[in-house]
């Protein structure tokens, strides 16, 4: 091995340059050239390439975003796409890409192993719903800043008797929404992984007036069918029956963005290192990630198509501990 590249892909998220740093430099201590892709699969068709060196990535590890850029590209998606791509791979002599994202970005380095490109994916989305391990880089992140917003909104909603709705990330999975409201203690938690009414969302907030709360908190994946939309119509017909007053604030992009997390950061550059160094030992076609602990890779076919869900059993112990 001699050059390699690395890109990030899809949205971005917390620790993701701390895991181009540790790319970059885990295999300049092996010797290896480096070279960054811009913008993702778009500069793969592109041949947009910058040679990384040690300071291209010096003082990044505490950014949020990523300095390689994203973009949607679905030429990627085609062969004529990926053609393209794999040959300018190819005329600048790089043998193997690291690439940073989430379901979308290692169904492309899927893609790109089937066609016989060594490829090695790392992890990276908020929403931590990627199969092939326990923990993604930047969900850590995303679950203190929606938690950060939680405890705000509890102050203000304690001072006025009111309800606060907190809509956060996740439009397949409610993982953010999930570790957030546990961690909030909140009365109710929505997710798109268990339905739920907004009668019954609406029924929780009553019975938290009744047992004498000064304030409620629903935290509400974006995802869920029971979404902020729909509760508000429902409280806009039943307003006294509820009792609180109820307030909606919608998080949106911001859960993305901010300084990583100390275990993003150590995340992403443990996941970053072990990428270089499976491909030191010969291994491509794979996503390295933190199973049990451990840095262990899963084959990238296996993962294609395949979400790993919040695990919604954990809903039944925020329902006890929001008595």
């Amino acid at each position: 091995m001699k050059k390699i590249a690395v890109l990030t892909s899809g949205g971005d998220a917390p620790g993701m340059n701390a895991a181009v740093r540790a790319v970059t430099r885990g295999a300049l201590a092996k010797g290896w050239a480096v070279m960054g892709v811009r913008n993702g699969y778009a500069g793969l068709l592109a041949d947009h390439f910058d040679p990384l060196q040690a300071r291209d990535v010096g003082g990044i590890i505490q950014s949020g975003g990523t300095v390689l850029g994203s973009a949607r590209c679905p030429e990627f998606a085609q062969p004529p796409g990926r053609a393209k791509a794999l040959s300018n791979l190819s005329n600048r002599g790089i043998e193997a890409l690291v690439v940073i994202g989430g379901n979308g970005s290692q169904s492309g380095s899927a893609s790109l192993a089937r066609e016989g490109f060594p490829a090695v994916g790392v992890p990276s989305t908020i929403d931590n719903d990627l199969y092939g391990n326990d923990v993604s880089i930047g969900c850590d992140t995303a679950i203190n800043v929606t938690l950060e917003a939680v405890d705000r909104l509890r102050t203000t909603a304690s001072s006025h008797q009111r309800a606060f709705a907190v809509e956060t990330m996740g439009r397949n999975c409610g993982y953010i929404a999930l570790m957030a409201g546990i961690a909030g203690g909140a009365e109710v938690i929505a997710l798109p992984e268990q339905e739920m009414q907004p009668a019954e969302v609406a029924e929780r907030l009553r019975a938290a007036y009744q047992r004498g709360k000064t304030h409620a908190l629903a935290v509400i994946a974006e995802g869920a069918k029971c979404g902020v939309h729909e509760l508000m119509q429902y409280y806009g017909a039943h307003r006294r029956s509820i009792g609180f007053d109820l307030r909606v604030t919608r998080l949106g992009h911001v859960v993305r963005g901010g300084i990583p997390s100390a275990a993003d950061r150590v995340l992403a550059t443990r996941l970053g290192a072990a990428a270089v160094d499976t491909l030191a030992a010969g291994k491509h076609g794979v996503l390295v990630g933190i199973i049990r602990g451990e840095a262990l890779v899963t084959p990238l076919a296996e993962i294609t198509g395949r979400m790993r869900p919040a695990d919604a059993s954990l809903l039944e112990l925020a329902r006890v501990m929001a008595m």
